[in-house]
This record gives structure tokens, sequence and C-alpha cells, in this order.
């Protein structure tokens, strides 16, 4: 069998695909030890390395975030790579989450590609290993879960003796042989932040303010994912100001993730009033609990949520899409009202940077965009591209028509022709059995032979069924995909014309679908050019010569055409 296997896979070519936690490796195997041990393994097999991808620090509980294996199925699905195999360590290394696992390989299966985990001795290419494949993701993902609840538990002991448990150190405190010790020049801040919101009469954002004015820094903390900013804003103040852990005492379970109702794999932090909290103090408080009651009594006081609905009556149509041109941050919606000298009300919209509102005197200026100008040049732009007649073409080339198929109705073809010879076998060996007369003396030994052969037939069925299965889903799952890029495209085709009848709320969410990013000038640049639109990042494909089309009668727009694609899952 092992031959076959190897013959099977010799001359084939394939990829490796490495996930390796931050917090340990992989069977004791460090990056290049799994490296090599996959790329020997593969040659001896008889296969030929195409490409490597490393995930490092990414968990295995969903797909998503992890980037290099977004890239791997991306690569395979445009043809980047031809391969025949990716190659992962074990079945945990390629996903724990169900799900994700079968998903994912459908997905690459209807490329012809298939799955091999070196160490589970799995080949999706065979029926049984499939099988074998759909079990241990499901087996994968209840230990996942399990390892959690344990870890949960052990934490939750370990808090309630007033331990740490793990992590980076909060603002104001470092860790040194796990115990938390005040950090000197951080400890007199966080006590000067509780001192100016309870005495001092200053809100959150003047706190900030305050800080920043002062030179006062806030280097990003190595959780932070990215965050670039040294400056102070609200939101890190109000963190300060809830975390009861500055009294001495040790909380845990004040942030608890949370499944998303109605999603399979969304998950999100919800603050707890319920936590736990030892008494005893476990490190060197850094205000009072006096102080800090009356924070909370106060913070209480001022979080109280009004009416949802008053003051955002209106959707605005590139909120979160628009990029600062200094930070990166999402802008949002800001307005300037006043009263003329005829006692009539003016308004005007602008668009400004996200973090420059929550963090005064900051790194970030307020970097203001009118919105009646942006939204005029983005639209402007939409409608000159949904017109172009290169595009229209590209398009209405792309609804209807036919994907081939071809490959795969002759593999079910040839399966459906096995099917009808193994049944002719099966009904020919049945009726062989039923003819054996009694009196022959090798009857019952030449019975036993026949049902071994009937029994080998009846295997040879079942993968046969399977196989046939598996092609009719992937031509079902084809076609579904086909009717929904057709969807997109006939929408697309239709903007010009349905989205002035549209509300703000359809207006918006159209928007959404099909532009993933807005870069705009700073407002210097923007005064120079006498524009402000930098660029759009629609979020469908396109063919380069229609970019190209769109930019020749256009000096100005150079850059304003970018595309983004997301590889499916």
């Amino acid at each position: 069998m092992y031959d076959n296997m190897l013959s099977k896979r010799k001359g084939k070519k394939c990829v490796i695909y490495i996930r390796v936690s931050s917090e340990r490796q992989v069977k004791g195997y460090s990056l290049d030890g799994q490296k090599n041990y996959l790329t020997e393994w593969a040659r001896f097999e008889g296969m030929e390395v195409i490409e490597i991808y490393v995930e490092e620090g990414r968990s295995g509980k969903s797909i998503e975030g992890r980037n290099a294996f977004q890239t791997m199925l991306h690569d395979i699905e445009t043809g980047n790579i031809s391969i025949d195999y990716i190659i992962v360590f074990k079945l945990s290394r390629f996903g724990r989450n169900a799900k994700d696992i079968l998903n994912s390989l459908t997905f690459i299966q209807r490329f012809g590609v298939n799955l091999l985990c070196k160490e589970d001795g799995l080949d999706s290419s065979s029926s049984m290993g499939k099988m074998m494949i759909t079990i241990l993701g499901a087996v994968a993902e209840m230990e996942r879960e399990n390892i959690i609840a344990q870890s949960m538990l052990g934490r939750e002991e370990k808090a309630k003796q007033g331990g740490w448990n793990g992590g980076f150190a909060p603002y104001g405190y470092e860790l040194t042989d796990g115990k938390l010790i005040p950090k000197e020049g951080e400890a007199e801040i966080v006590t000067l932040i509780f001192d100016k919101f309870v005495n001092g009469s200053m809100g959150y954002s003047t706190i900030a303010g305050y800080l920043n004015k002062q030179g006062i820094e806030r280097l990003p903390a190595k959780n932070s994912h990215g965050r670039k900013y040294t400056d102070w804003d609200s939101n890190q103040v109000k963190r300060i100001l809830d975390n009861p852990l500055y009294t001495g005492r040790m909380a845990y379970g004040r942030r608890r993730t949370e499944k998303v109702d109605g999603t399979e794999n969304e998950y999100r932090l919800v603050n707890k009033d319920e936590y736990i909290l030892t008494e005893s103090r476990s490190h060197e408080p850094l205000v009072d609990d006096d102080t800090y009651k009356k924070a909370r009594e106060k913070r209480k006081a001022t979080g109280k949520k009004g009416n949802p609905k008053i003051g955002r009556e209106a959707v605005h149509l590139l909120s979160g899409i628009l990029k600062c041109p200094k930070c990166g941050s999402s802008m949002f919606i800001d307005k300037s009202i006043w009263t003329d000298k005829n006692g009539r009300r003016k308004e005007i919209r602008y668009y400004v940077c996200g973090h420059s509102k929550k963090s005064k005197h900051g790194n970030c200026t307020r970097n203001s965009v009118r919105a009646d100008v942006i939204e005029r040049e983005v639209l402007y732009y939409t409608k000159k591209l949904i017109k172009n007649p290169r595009f229209v073409e590209d398009i209405q080339s792309r609804i209807g028509t036919s994907i081939d198929v071809s490959e795969i109705e002759k593999e079910l073809q040839y399966y459906k022709k096995n099917l009808e010879k193994l049944e002719r076998s099966k009904n020919n060996l049945s009726a062989d059995i039923d003819g054996l007369v009694e009196s022959d003396k090798h009857a019952e030994r030449k019975r036993l032979d026949m049902n071994k052969r009937l029994n080998k037939i009846y295997d040879d069925i079942y993968d046969v069924e399977e196989s046939i299965i598996e092609c009719e889903a992937k031509m079902e799952s084809i076609q579904k995909e086909k009717l929904d890029r057709d969807s997109i495209y006939k929408m697309l085709l239709a903007f010009d014309d349905i989205f002035d009848t549209l509300n703000d709320v359809d207006k918006r969410n159209l928007i959404k679908s099909m532009v993933s990013k807005i870069d705009v000038f700073s407002a210097e640049e923007a005064k120079k050019r006498k524009y402000v639109l930098n660029s759009i990042t629609y979020a469908f494909p396109m063919d380069k010569e229609v970019v190209k089309s769109l930019t020749e009668n256009e000096p100005h727009v150079e850059t304003v055409v970018l595309l983004s694609r997301k590889a499916p899952v």
C-alpha cells in the first residue's frame, strides 16, 4: 500500500504550510527544524516543493487573521501556484475549527489540490483519508475547547489566591519574578489621572490633552497590535480609571470572550459587572479605596448612555472608509454649526481623524475634509468607472459566461462508468455464490473466497460513490459561485441608475460593499492640487486595461483606482 501511495505522489508538486504559535513550537521542532523536516520528507516521497508558507504567532481557532494561510488559498485560486498537495505537520496546524478545516479542504479540492498531514498519516485524496480528516477536525476543535475550559478554571483559582495570571503588566507596573512592581515614571501618572478626575473635575479628553501638552508619552503596549501612537486618548484614561488592580487587588474576568450570536466563528470581548476580585493586597496599590470608589461613582454618572437615536439619524456615506492622511486612522463625521446675520442656521459636515477626536494635543491633528467635497469626488470617479466602456465590456463578459467544468465532467463520467462495471461484477459474483451446489466438496472454500472478493467490490463501490458525490458537489459549488458573482456584476452595472434613488442607509451599504478604503490628501496638499481624493481601493477585481483607460484622460487621478481582493474560504 505504501509503495502505491509513493508512486502516486512521485513527481507531484506541493507547498508546505507551517503555523507556529508564539507560545510553543511543534513537537520540539524549531521553525527551521520544521521546514527542513517537512521538505526532506516531501523530497523522499518524490514531490517537488514549490513554496513554504509560514504563519508565526497565530492561533488555530479560526483562519481569519492568518495571512499566510489566506495568501496560500489566494495563490491556489488565482493560479499563482500550480500544485497537487499542501503538506502540514499535523491536522491541528491546518486548523482546529472543524468547519474551517472542511471549508478550506473543499475549497482547495475544487482546484485539484489535496491535503497531506505528515504526523497523522492523512491524505485527503482518498475517501478514507478525507473521512478521517473530518473526524479528527472535530476532535481537534473539542480538544481546543477543553484546553480553554481547563485553562480558565486554573486561572480563576490562581486569581482567587491573588496570583498574577500572566500577560503584559498594566500601565504603571512592571513584572519582576512574576510580581507586579510599581514602575517609576508611570505609577505617578496613574495617581495623577485619578486625582485630576476625582478632585480636579477634569473629563477624559481633558486629562488626555493635559498629559499630551505636558509631553508625557504613553509608549504602545506590547499587545497593542501595531498601534503607533505615543499620545494619550480618552479611551486609555477610561481604562485606567476602571481598573481595580490599582487598589492592590487582583482582578480576573472583567472582560470575557463571548461568541457573537448568529455567527459560526466570531467572538468579541464583553465587559462584565461581576468578576473575581481578591480582598488581599497582592501588590502595592497606586490609589486608595476611597479614591477608586469615587472614580467609579463618577464614571457611572458620566458614562450613562442616552437615546442612541438622538442626533444620529443621518447615515454618513464614507465614515470609517476614509483614512486620515497623517496617521491612517479611520475618519468620521463632525459638524460646524452657526447662525448667520439673518438668524438662519448653517451647517457644514466634515470628516475628521477619529484618533485626533479622542486625543487632545496628541500626535495627530484634526485633518478635516469637507464631506460634500470628498463624497462628490468619490461618486464622480465611481460613476465614471461604471460608465467606462471597457469596464462595462469587461463586466458584461463575466456575466453568464460558462465556467470550464469539462475536466470535472470527464472525471464524473469516468466514475459513473466504473460504478456500472462494479455493479455488474457484484451482481455476477452474487449469482455465482447463489449457484454453488452443496455437493461440491470445495463449496465452502469457494463461498469464502467469493465473499472476500464481494466485500472488496463493495469497498470499491463505496469509494467510487464518494468520488461521484464529491464531483457533483464541486459542480454545484461552482454554479453557486457563478450566480453570486453574476449578481454582484449586475449590481455594478446598475449603480448609476439606482444610486440616486436609494435612501441614505442603502447608499452607505452599497458603497461599503464596493469600496475597501479611501485615502485623501492633507489639507495643504489638497489646496495645491485643487482636489482631495488620493486613491480608492475597490473591493472587486478589474482588468488592468480598464484601470488604465479610466485614468488616461484624467491627469490628476493617476492613483485613484487601486484593486483589492480577499481570497475566498
